[in-house]
């Protein structure tokens, strides 16, 4: 079982499938036609960004000293991802873009904030 939860490929469909069905959700007084591409848009940037936005935080790891090594990156993962879901789901008609990159921008944000302070707090400790 430790194995399996440490899976990236579990991660990535726990992603996709999480937040493509709060797409599908979001959009859903749009019926199908106007909701599964959002969905699959959505489950699909999410599953992609599960690994990226980890990898990111732990190369930006050290950079900074003091309160921009706890700002800083988050910042610039949220700027980007923010950026990302808004040309994706603009860029293909999603009916509902501020409802449906919502929680996967606010999730992404608030793992990033608390990945992060955890990466600056064991290279303190490590000092």
């Amino acid at each position: 079982m430790e194995r399996l939860l440490k899976s990236s490929l579990v991660h990535i469909a726990f992603g996709f499938l999480a937040m493509g069905s709060w797409a599908l959700f979001a959009n859903r007084e749009h019926g199908l036609a106007g909701a599964w591409l959002p969905a699959l848009a959505q489950g699909t940037i999410s599953g992609a960004l599960t690994g990226v936005l980890k990898k990111t935080l732990e190369v930006l790891d050290g950079r900074l000293k003091g309160a921009p090594a706890l700002i800083v990156p988050p910042a610039i993962t949220a700027g980007s991802i923010l950026t990302l879901l808004l040309l994706v789901h603009t860029a293909i008609g999603t009916p509902e873009v501020i409802a449906t990159i919502a929680v996967p921008w606010s999730v992404s944000t608030l793992y990033a904030i608390v990945y992060n302070a955890g990466l600056v707090r064991a290279r303190r400790n490590a000092a």
